[in-house]
Formats: C-alpha cells, structure tokens, sequence
C-alpha cells in the first residue's frame, strides 16, 4: 500500500515522480508544481493578484464562448507538460487557452499529458518573479503548441498592471512587447479580441 505524502514548503526542492506529485496531500497556501523531477514551491497569490488572475480569465472565456473555432476551452491552474526536460517538468500557469481541448469527451477520460494549449498567461509572483520572467520563459517555448506568453505585472500598482508579452517565431520569441496600463493589445492569434489593459474593465 502506498504511504500518502503530505507535502508542505518545506519540501521545495525534493524529488517527487509523477505519481506521487498527483497523490500527495498539499498544505493549504501555496502552489505546487514539477520541475525538472523536483518539487516547486511558491505561495498562493494574494487577493490583489488573483483578482487579476480572474479578470483576464473572464476575458478569455468570453472569447472562447464567441469564438470556439479559434480557442475552446479556458483553464485555471492547468498542468502543462514540456517535453525533453532532465525530469518530469509540469509548470502551472494561472490561466491556459486551448484550440483543440477535448471538451466533448468524458471528464474521467481527459489528461493533462494529452492536451497542451496555444496561449499561457502568468500575473507575476510577487514572491518569486524570476519563475515567471525567466524560468517559465525557457519552459513555455520548449511546448510546442504555445504561441503566446502573457506576464501581467501587478508589483507597482495592482490596479494599473502592465504586460510582457512573448510571441513564438520558430525556436524561439521574438522581442518582447511591452504593454502599459490602459493600452490596448490585439494578437494574430485571437482575432477580433481586444484587450484594454485595465481591470476596471
């Protein structure tokens, strides 16, 4: 019988497989992710940065209602798995956009393993940016299906965010664009979708 592992921040850095990194019981507060076959440790983002994470959510999932042919599924927290990595390596962004997830399938038939989404948005960690400004930069182009890396900056002010925005040409980003608070984005990728930057909005 396998002894439940209760996992708390303590653990940041330990080796875990696959397995026990799903089956493992998680101290309330913090995320938990996979990397390189190691545990990954960050707390929970605080009221100012998930209500961020909610708004662009919702600005996603409104999109995706109208236009299915182009993304069809929004996801918080999903599970992304990159390919080729030391260990098994399964960051977590805040929010995933897919074109193609599996939505007309059993829900007990769907694994993270088998989908991999177009667009990946992280609200940066105010405890640990470099995982978002640096470390998930490498991942997230090692995934072949993500186009887009959106990093939403809250540090100055949580009302006015500003956005890095990562575009795949190839192997690799092109430069990265910078987005104030108040501009507007549009993208290829999702036409018709105009995104003011400010959750006011």
């Amino acid at each position: 019988m396998t002894t439940l592992l209760k996992i708390g921040p303590a653990d940041h850095g330990r080796p875990l497989s696959l397995e026990e990194f799903s089956t493992s019981a998680w101290e309330e507060g913090y995320q938990y992710e996979l990397i390189d076959g190691k545990l990954y440790v960050t707390p929970a983002a605080d009221a100012p940065q998930g209500l961020t994470e909610h708004w662009i959510y919702h600005k996603l999932h409104h999109y995706a209602q109208a236009h299915p042919d182009v993304i069809n599924f929004v996801h918080y927290k999903a599970r992304v798995f990159v390919p080729d990595r030391p260990g098994v390596t399964t960051p977590e962004p805040d929010v995933a956009a897919y074109e193609d997830f599996p939505v007309g399938v059993p829900r007990s038939q769907v694994r993270w393993q088998n989908v991999s989404p177009v667009l990946v948005v992280e609200v940066l960690s105010l405890d640990d940016p470099n995982k978002d400004l640096v470390r998930n930069v490498e991942l997230y182009l090692q995934v072949p299906s993500i186009r887009e890396y959106w990093i939403l900056d809250t540090r100055v002010n949580a009302d006015q965010p500003t956005m890095l925005v990562y575009r795949r040409r190839g192997q690799r980003w092109q430069r990265v664009i910078e987005v104030g608070f108040g501009e507007v984005y549009t993208t290829r990728l999702l036409p018709d979708f105009t995104l003011v930057l400010d959750p006011a909005t």
